[in-house]
């Protein structure tokens, strides 16, 4: 049996997790059918594809000597000099009966959704389900997957779901070249240049860490969010969803300029100002830290396994009434995020993982976690999905919604994802802190709307 030690990231994520902040991420979706008997028929196939995907079979489990890199770009040098690490392993008798789940048949997919999405996935085992909820008039079902953040991101999570779908004409992707194996110690010949290297390597992380450090620092000064985007974790879940007309978008993008991801970002903004307002919490003088994930991994590929995550930390301008100079501001904040890349800034955050030891990882866990709401107010991510239409059964996939972990002391998360021609919004938010979350889907659908309205005035 073979092991894969888990990167920094992956490690920090699974040591923030607990009962009541747990650190999965999701995806709800909806398939049309023409059969009452069509949902089963899903869990059945679902089960039974599950049982040949790899990444499906892998538990995490806790090694006490993982060892620890020497060099970069030699990943088969190791020292066993790093304790409380992780490690995928696959499962011998894995059973995907015990992942795979039918509910009886329900009115709403998203109230269900939030109930299983506030349930911590079991640590002994491979943390993944997929849930199949039958629609009660016949015509529906979904499908919840849920993903530990320890195990995917949000694209490798995507890569494993697509695996138990019905098989796609999806071009393949480039197999990344794998270099021969190294033996444990280097040849003696090359240490000057591997020692000099190591150095230049750890003086450049420790320039970049001191970096990202001070702009986290500076990023907490003068913060302007809300209450309503902060709150003790309950534990407790509500999804909800936003179906929006990639069309519009674009129109909007043409007149106003930008990019898609600017335009619906920009949304967001417009809409936390409206639901402020409406809520009675007002909007001015609000400028909350939105953090914007960005993926390292290389295009067209999902490998390796877990997470290859930056980010960018741009301030969302609530407190800004006209629509078109708030898209601006936007548009502004993340052309300097892209001018400096995703190796600097506050939202580079996640890249500090790398520095930190497996042990300092487990041990330090519960306060990275609680210090999520001094670095960034609201989580604003994307996921990518193929432009070809995805089925289950036969029975076409017409809506997703990306679910996304809500981070310990907020209130509030969303993602979004473009998919044959329509934007969907999935949000995520502490059931007792946003009883009101369908008034905030709501400003999400009017937003884009005002949008269009001024960009055609």
């Amino acid at each position: 049996m073979t092991s894969d030690l888990l990167a920094p990231l992956d490690l920090a994520f699974w040591n923030i997790e607990s009962a009541e902040h747990p650190m999965h991420l999701g995806a709800l979706g909806v398939f049309a059918c023409h059969s009452p008997t069509a949902g089963a028929h899903a869990a059945d196939l679902l089960a039974a594809r599950a049982a040949g995907v790899t990444g499906l079979r892998m538990r995490i489990r806790d090694v006490w000597m993982p060892g620890t890199r020497l060099a970069r770009g030699l990943t088969d040098v190791r020292l066993p000099l790093a304790f409380g690490g992780a490690a995928r392993e696959p499962v011998p008798d894995f059973d995907p009966l015990d992942h795979v789940r039918l509910h009886a048949p329900t009115g709403d997919f998203h109230a269900l959704a939030g109930r299983l999405m506030q349930r911590p996935l079991e640590r002994d085992r491979p943390p993944w389900e997929a849930h199949v909820l039958p629609g009660e008039d016949g015509t529906s079902f979904a499908v919840l997957f849920k993903f530990h953040h320890a195990l995917a991101d949000g694209l490798r999570a995507l890569t494993l779901a697509a695996a138990i779908m019905d098989p796609t004409e999806l071009p393949p992707s480039r197999p990344r070249p794998v270099e021969a194996r190294r033996g444990l110690f280097p040849d003696p010949r090359r240490l000057p240049g591997l020692l000099r290297d190591t150095l230049s390597d750890v003086v450049s992380d420790v320039g970049r860490a001191l970096d990202i450090g001070a702009s986290v620092a500076l990023s907490t000064l003068g913060v302007r969010s809300s209450p309503a985007l902060t709150a003790e974790p309950t534990g407790t879940r509500r999804t909800a969803g936003v179906v929006l007309d990639l069309d519009e978008v674009h129109r909007v993008r043409k007149t106003a300029g930008g990019t898609v991801n600017d335009v619906l970002i920009a949304v967001v903004a417009g809409a936390l100002r409206r639901w402020l307002d409406e809520r009675g919490d007002g909007s001015e003088g609000v400028a909350p830290r939105a953090l914007i994930p960005v993926s390292r991994r290389r295009p067209r590929t999902a490998s390796p396994q877990g997470n290859r995550l930056s980010g960018y930390l741009i301030r969302l301008p609530v407190d800004e009434a006209d629509p078109l100079r708030r898209l601006r501001v936007v548009r502004a904040a993340m052309d300097r995020n892209k001018d400096a890349g995703p190796g600097r800034g506050a939202g580079a955050v996640a890249l500090l993982a790398d520095h930190v030891p497996a042990l300092g990882h487990r041990l330090g866990g519960p306060l990275v976690s609680q210090a999520a709401r001094l670095w960034f107010d609201i989580l604003v991510t994307s996921v990518p999905l193929p432009s070809l239409g995805l089925r289950l059964g036969g029975s076409p996939l017409t809506e997703v919604f990306p679910l996304a972990p809500l981070a310990r002391g907020q209130s509030l998360a969303v993602a979004v994802s473009t998919y044959r021609g329509r934007v969907h919004y999935g949000l995520v938010a502490d059931a007792e802190a946003v009883p009101d979350l369908e008034r905030f889907a709501a400003a999400v659908r009017r937003e884009l709307d005002v949008l269009r309205t001024a960009c055609d005035g």
